[in-house]
C-alpha cells in the first residue's frame, strides 16, 4: 500500500508542479507510449540477459512481496520463541531423544502444530529442525554449530539478496536507456530539418521525454522497490539469527527461559516483544 502511495505522491508532485508552471502535457502524453516501449523493452531485455532463470523467478516473486505488508512482526516472533521454548523445555525435561520425533516429522509434531504460522514457513522449520537434529544425533560442539549456522545464514542472505541486486542494476540502467530513446528521437528530428520550427520543437520535446522518463522510472520506481526488498531480506535474516542465538544459548547450558531471552535481544527494536510480553505469551501457550 505504501509503495503505491509513494508513487502517487511522486507522480503528483512532478507532473503537478509542471502543469502549475504552465507546462503542456500534450507532447509528453504523445511521446509516452513510444518512449516507454523503448525504455521498458531495453530494460526487460537487459534483465533477461543479465540474470539466471532462478534469479528472474525470485525477483518476480520478490516484486510481489513489495506490495504486501511485512510478515515479520511481534506476534510472529513471540510464536517463534514460544516454539523454541517448548522444544528446549521438553528436551531439558525428558532428554534430547524425546524431541527426535518432533524434529523428524515437524508436520505431525504437537509442538509445531501449536504455532501454525511458524510451521507453515518451510525454510524456518527446516532451519530449526536441522540444527536440533545435530544436537540430538551429532557430536558437534557449540562453536562448530555456530560456524555452520553462520555459513548457512550468509548463504541465505546472499541468495535472497540476488533479486535486490537485479532490480538495482535495472534502476542504474534506466537513465541510460532514457538517453538511448532521446538520442533516437534527436536522430529522427535531424531527418526532418526542413520542417517548420514549431514542428521541430515538438519533435525535440518528444525526444527529451525519453531522458526524463528514464530518470523518473529509475529513482521514483525501480530504486525504491530495490530498497524495500532489501529491507525484507534483512528481516528474514534477522529471524534466522534469533533462532541461532537461542539454540546456541541452550547448547551452552542456559535454561530455556534464558535462552529465548538471548534470542529476543537479537531482534529489531520495533518488532521485539518486551520481557513481560514474551513471558506471558509463553506461559499462555504452555497452559
Amino acid at each position: 500500500m505504501f509503495v503505491i502511495i509513494g508513487w502517487v505522491v511522486a507522480m503528483g508532485c512532478v507532473f503537478g508542479v509542471f502543469i502549475a508552471h504552465g507546462g503542456n502535457m500534450g507532447p509528453v502524453l504523445k511521446a509516452l507510449p513510444f518512449e516507454m516501449t523503448t525504455i521498458f523493452g531495453a530494460a526487460i531485455g537487459a534483465f533477461l540477459a543479465t540474470n539466471q532463470p532462478k534469479v528472474i523467478k525470485s525477483t518476480l516473486a520478490g516484486l510481489g512481496q513489495c506490495f504486501k505488508g511485512s510478515k515479520y512482526n511481534k506476534a510472529r516472533y513471540m510464536d517463534l520463541m514460544a516454539l523454541l521454548y517448548d522444544i528446549l523445555q521438553k528436551a531439558r525435561r525428558e532428554g534430547l531423544m524425546a524431541i527426535e520425533k518432533d524434529v523428524e516429522e515437524p508436520q505431525n509434531s504437537p509442538l509445531f502444530k501449536k504455532y501454525p504460522v511458524i510451521a507453515a514457513d518451510h525454510h524456518v522449520t527446516e532451519f530449526i529442525t536441522d540444527y536440533l537434529r545435530m544436537m540430538v544425533t551429532g557430536n558437534l560442539n557449540a562453536h562448530e554449530i555456530e560456524s555452520l549456522m553462520d555459513n548457512e545464514i550468509d548463504t541465505h542472505h546472499h541468495e535472497a539478496h540476488a533479486p535486490v541486486m537485479a532490480i538495482q542494476r535495472i534502476a542504474g540502467g534506466l537513465p541510460a536507456f532514457g538517453i538511448v530513446a532521446a538520442v533516437l528521437g534527436v536522430v529522427n528530428t535531424m531527418g526532418s530539418v526542413g520542417q517548420p520550427p514549431a514542428v521541430l520543437g515538438g519533435m525535440i520535446g518528444s525526444a527529451l521525454v525519453g531522458t526524463f522518463l528514464g530518470i523518473l522510472l529509475s529513482y521514483a520506481f525501480a530504486e525504491p522497490l530495490a530498497g524495500l526488498l532489501e529491507q525484507k531480506v534483512e528481516e528474514g535474516t534477522k529471524e534466522l539469527q534469533c533462532i541461532k542465538t537461542t539454540l546456541l544459548a541452550s547448547m551452552q547450558g542456559y535454561a530455556p527461559q534464558v535462552a529465548i531471552e538471548f534470542g529476543r535481544k537479537v531482534l529489531f527494536h520495533d518488532d521485539r516483544p518486551s520481557f513481560n510480553e514474551l513471558e506471558s505469551h509463553v506461559k499462555g501457550k504452555k497452559k
